[in-house]
């Protein structure tokens, strides 16, 4: 009996090539994102921080913090929440899932990209970044604040929960994730921790170091040539344009009390604003090393 062997012609090999090679580029997109969040974070500091305009407008909102007290109850589980704490609960959970699902290096992956952000925020805060003196009475007005530290916090677990959960948990994710680092971001406004500037910077900061994590993982896997120009133009030009347009509505605020309801409103809007524009160029990527190996499988 003859036994017939057949091999896929030449022309569909070809075939199968072109398609890879006309999709859109993830990991251009991943690279652009980070770009961007990474000049939105410079734009932030330097707009907010070392402008007289900038710095003027967000003392007032300190201030206006600090007489508001008691008024801002519903901000009063971030003052009475330990963040070391928290966050060590939240490593022990990533743990625990990636176990649970028999992902060890996605839970090391998730825990890398959970420190990593908060780290850089800290040493950024403490030693590269500074505040100029304004001379303010109120010392809260004074100190370097910048990025947030709680803020930064907030979305880095949020980027690591979406990243060893199942991927058909990461959109619900990123929707409760996201109101919940808005909240923080306002409560850390209305207590008068931080300013508008700062929780924007902690949501970028962390986007940026993401971002460029995700592209190093997207690199290693299989990956169209073809870049997109519309995601690309987007990741680099949209972050920028959320500080520039949050430093304008702020300025429009003529009295203490719309500032301080402004930076508020503002805070929450643009935490909301960076985790959808994170959560772009995140839909494609596969972190997991074992679902990478079997959608790889499949395609041949």
């Amino acid at each position: 009996m003859a036994v017939i062997f057949f091999e896929a012609p030449p022309a569909a090999s070809a075939a199968r090539r072109a398609v890879v090679t006309r999709a859109a580029s993830r990991t251009a997109v991943l690279a652009a994102s980070a770009a961007g969040f990474a000049l939105a974070f410079v734009a932030a500091y330097l707009l907010f921080v070392r402008t007289e305009a900038g710095r003027g407008v967000e003392n007032g909102v300190v201030r206006s913090a600090q007489s508001a007290g008691a008024t801002v109850g519903w901000a009063a589980p971030l003052r009475d929440a330990d963040l070391v704490v928290t966050l060590g609960g939240v490593a022990v959970l990533l743990v625990v899932i990636s176990l649970v699902r028999r992902r060890f290096a996605l839970g090391v992956m998730a825990l890398v990209l959970l420190a990593a952000p908060l780290v850089v925020a800290q040493l950024l805060k403490l030693y590269v970044l500074d505040r100029p003196s304004t001379g303010d009475r109120f010392g809260v007005a004074s100190h370097n604040s910048f990025p947030s530290g709680h803020v930064s916090a907030a979305m880095a677990v949020l980027v690591a929960l979406a990243i060893v959960l199942p991927r058909r948990f990461r959109l619900p994710a990123f929707v409760a994730g996201g109101i919940g680092v808005a909240w923080v971001s306002a409560a850390a406004v209305a207590l008068g921790w931080h300013r508008l500037s700062d929780t924007v910077g902690g949501c970028l900061l962390v986007a940026a170091v993401t971002c460029a994590g995700a592209a190093v993982v997207s690199a290693r896997r299989p990956d169209g040539d073809r870049v997109p120009p519309g995601p690309v133009l987007c990741g680099l030009l949209a972050p920028s344009a959320l500080v520039l347009a949050g430093f304008l509505v702020l300025g429009t605020a003529t009295s203490g009390a719309a500032q301080f309801v402004a930076a508020m409103v503002l805070a929450a809007l643009s935490a909301m604003a960076v985790v959808l524009l994170v959560r772009g160029p995140f839909r494609r990527v596969t972190f997991d090393p074992a679902e990478s190996r079997v959608r790889r499988l499949r395609r041949h």
